[in-house]
């Protein structure tokens, strides 16, 4: 048998994330690694758990291709990626009875988009009606709330205020407010500048849109606690685990599995060798900015059904050096590409405005994606850009009080100058190939969506 299993402790902090996902206590870190020989009885239970030893286990017949010389080893249900939706998914595949394993390229959880976001529980406004976006988005807010009432996850129901600061705008809110309606979002009150600003002495606005379950909640703590839950139900995490491709068809699935460290100096354009293949049952590609380009290593998958990615960088500024000046969240009308530069308050009071649109090259390189090697950086300068837009809605706002945060970037199935995409689910009935979930452009509203996107993969697809 190869395989050591060893574990370590890791801070949970990213540097530049939002206040909510600050680092909690450090948690075991599982890390699979191909060798011979060593272990422990420990390690041969953990071994068991993950179902890559024991007297008995059943291995399927090796097949052609790149991994024809690693380890093989059969297993019910892969999670790929331990974003907010993978974790979703793990603990709901969990209590529908499979065993599942959770494989992560990263040293710990949600440290890609689900960390770096405006932790906004959104109410499903601005997606058009029968979509995946506006369905999962209400039946995740309900699931959400009442998911953090009874775990004890840090949340609030602030309210948000959508604004129109321009009479050309005005119109766009009762758009907004028939497209809610039509979604089942049947609480927004449609007010006049008056009335808002009455509310937010600091707004200017000449109408608005009042949506009160909109709220805000620590999606770090939401992910931790996912992850328990996961993990108490026999989900195994394995982290510093890089999927690098695989093959699939009805004759089975594979996954083929390396170091994330075998990737560091690895050419984009060439496959790393696996060292472990899994062959699954049931295979959920959940892995964020890199599951386009998992889907494009997947050999069997037609290709015709993978989107081109786009991915567009939003980048956050704080309010230095003074309390919120508002008590409800603050958005403008969407822009392209997003909702807009809005206000958001974090659980401890502090004020972010972002995130803005700026659309990146890339996504060519896989591995790049794997491994996370997007810029994160925060130039201070695009504080010239957030001035101008914030003041239209609040234009008290100082000179010099900007201060860069964090920036997130966002898998989109379109690109500049395009429609809004919707979420992309496909299963068999779609592509084809029994087994596989394929989850493609998870963005906003993912984080509010992410228990009801699991939900409807296990009733769906499980």
């Amino acid at each position: 048998m190869w395989c050591l299993l060893f574990c370590t402790s890791i801070p949970l902090a990213v540097a530049g994330t939002p206040a909510g996902s600050r680092a909690h206590d450090p948690v075991p870190v599982l890390h699979c690694y191909a060798q011979r020989t060593r272990g422990s009885e420990r390690v041969m239970l953990l071994l068991r758990r993950l179902g890559l030893a024991g007297a008995g286990r059943r291995r399927r017949p090796a097949a052609r291709g790149l991994a024809s010389g690693a380890p093989r080893e059969a297993a019910d249900a892969v999670v790929v990626g331990a974003g907010v939706v993978g974790l979703a998914v793990a603990r709901a595949l969990a209590m529908a009875g499979r065993e599942v394993v959770v494989v992560e390229a990263a040293p710990s959880f949600g440290t890609g988009t689900s960390s770096r976001n405006s932790e906004v529980i959104h109410a499903g406004i601005y997606y058009p009606p029968r979509s995946l976006k506006a369905s999962l988005c209400v039946r995740g807010k309900e699931m959400l709330y009442k998911y953090c009432a009874e775990r004890g996850v840090a949340h609030k129901q602030l309210g948000k205020l959508i604004v129109a600061t321009g009479a050309a705008e005005t119109g766009k809110l009762d758009m907004l407010l028939r497209n809610a309606k039509q979604n089942g979002v049947n609480d927004l009150q449609l007010m006049e500048g008056s009335q808002a600003m009455e509310m937010e002495p600091e707004l200017r606005c000449l109408k608005a849109l009042l949506s009160p379950s909109t709220g805000i909640v620590d999606s770090h703590s939401f992910m931790l606690s996912l992850l328990g839950d996961a993990e108490n139900l026999g989900t195994t995490i394995s982290y510093n685990t890089a999927v690098i491709g695989g093959h699939v068809g009805y004759e089975g699935l594979e996954l083929h599995i390396c170091e994330s460290k075998e990737l560091q100096n690895h050419p984009g354009g060439s496959h790393a060798s696996p060292q472990l293949v899994l062959l699954p049952k049931l295979l959920i590609d959940s892995a964020g900015l890199s599951a386009i380009p998992l889907a494009k290593r997947l050999y069997g998958l037609d290709q015709a059904f993978v989107p081109n990615p786009h991915y567009a960088r939003g980048c956050y500024f704080t309010l230095s050096q003074t309390k919120s000046p508002f008590s409800h969240l603050i958005y403008p009308l969407p822009e392209d590409g997003g909702i807009g530069v809005h206000v958001t308050i974090d659980l401890n009071g502090l004020v972010r405005f972002g995130p803005d649109v700026e659309w990146l090259d890339g996504g060519e390189d896989p591995v790049s994606c794997f491994l996370n090697r997007f810029d994160y950086s925060v130039n201070p300068t695009r504080c010239s850009v957030f001035y101008p837009v914030v003041r239209k809605y609040f234009p008290n706002l100082k000179d010099g009080s900007l201060e860069p945060g964090y920036s997130g970037i966002r898998p989109k199935l379109s690109g500049p100058g395009q429609p809004p995409s919707d979420f992309v689910i496909q299963g068999q009935d779609i592509h084809g190939i029994p087994g596989l979930v394929n989850l493609f452009g998870i963005e906003s509203p993912g984080l509010t969506s992410s228990l009801a996107i699991a939900e409807h993969i296990v009733s769906r697809y499980s």
